[in-house]
């Protein structure tokens, strides 16, 4: 393949990072054609932007938070022939770098974060669909940082999905990574729909998570006897209840955000976008979760409500042994 020389890298970061702006929300720019309705309901706030070297590389980020709740950075920095394996290693390494240097250690240690690599490719190629199966395996290898040579198949699922607005340009996207061939140069309307579909990707990932904590805090409650009428079920009942809401208001929230977006090429290629992240997979998973939650509710429900019963009727019981006792008292003392 002839040598690549106008070319560019962007390593997207996302993290959580929840922290009300005291500033208004600005919508999300730059999407094809200036479409006559924007993504809906994305509220994203510009943190700043900042240069930092890296192993030599020079990197400029620039730092952005959707809905306060997840921070987005995208760093963007050039290496040599990108393609080849040297240029894969070195850009591992940068990448590492910029997880610590930027992902708070707490996301990295419970893997609560994304990490996504974009190549821009402003190179004159010809036909962009030749170009990419005429170097499918190179492709390949750079979308999966893989040293090994994948088997045809393995390239085929890697370089199937892809979309052109042009006959000049491609955009092609695995879950992994992405590469955008645009001689005009017209590569952010792609980064902006990335990072929301990042941004969608880990608030699912949260959901889940959150979902999942309430799960085992009602396994813990049981497990310690808390779930009983003697115990505080009222309280801990109520929180799981409140806390369930929060997630589903949260998780409509998500899932209404892109009810609509941008003209044909914005709107096919955020399909691609969410097949590959498996985003209706991640709502699924959530769903059921939500739904396993409600019926937990409902047996605690039931449970609660059967046991006060019991309670009542236990109570009246002892009542009506004690007025017996005290009848039986009054007799014999009227007796003797």
């Amino acid at each position: 393949m002839s040598t690549l020389t106008q070319t560019e890298i962007c390593y997207l970061l996302a993290f959580p990072d929840e922290m009300e702006a005291p500033t208004p929300a600005e919508p999300v720019r730059g999407l094809k054609n200036a479409p006559y309705f924007q993504p809906v309901d994305i509220r994203l706030h510009t943190l700043g932007q900042e240069t930092l070297s890296v192993n030599g590389i020079t990197v400029t980020a620039t730092r952005q938070r959707y809905e306060d709740q997840v921070q987005i950075v995208e760093c963007r920095f050039k290496v040599m022939e990108p393609l080849s394996l040297p240029a894969i290693q070195q850009r591992q390494k940068i990448e590492a770098a910029l997880e610590t240097h930027f992902v708070p250690a707490a996301c990295r240690a419970s893997g609560l974060f994304e990490g996504y690599l974009v190549l821009m490719v402003q190179d004159v190629v010809g036909a962009p669909d030749e170009f990419v199966e005429a170097n499918s395996a190179t492709l390949a290898r750079f979308i999966r940082s893989q040293r090994e040579v994948l088997d045809a198949s393995e390239i085929e699922d890697i370089l199937v999905s892809r979309l052109s607005y042009s006959e000049d340009d491609l955009t092609l996207v695995d879950w992994e990574a992405a590469v955008i061939l645009a001689p005009a140069g017209d590569f952010q309307s792609d980064i902006e729909l990335l990072k929301i579909g990042i941004y969608q990707l880990l608030r699912y990932r949260l959901l889940s998570q959150s979902t999942e904590d309430i799960l085992q805090s009602i396994n813990r409650a049981f497990k310690r006897g808390k779930l009983s009428v003697f115990g505080p079920t009222r309280g801990t009942l109520r929180n799981i209840v409140n806390h369930r809401l929060e997630i589903m208001l949260e998780f409509e929230h998500t899932a209404q955000n892109l009810l609509l977006i941008g003209d044909w090429y914005t709107a096919k290629l955020y399909k691609i976008i969410c097949d590959e992240f498996y985003l209706d997979d991640w709502k699924q998973v959530i769903q059921d979760k939500l739904d396993n939650l409600e019926s937990l509710i409902s047996t605690i429900q039931e449970n609660f409500s059967i046991t006060w019963s019991g309670f009542l009727d236990l109570v009246q019981l002892v009542g009506w042994l004690v007025l017996l006792v005290g009848y039986f008292i009054l007799f014999f003392i009227e007796e003797f």
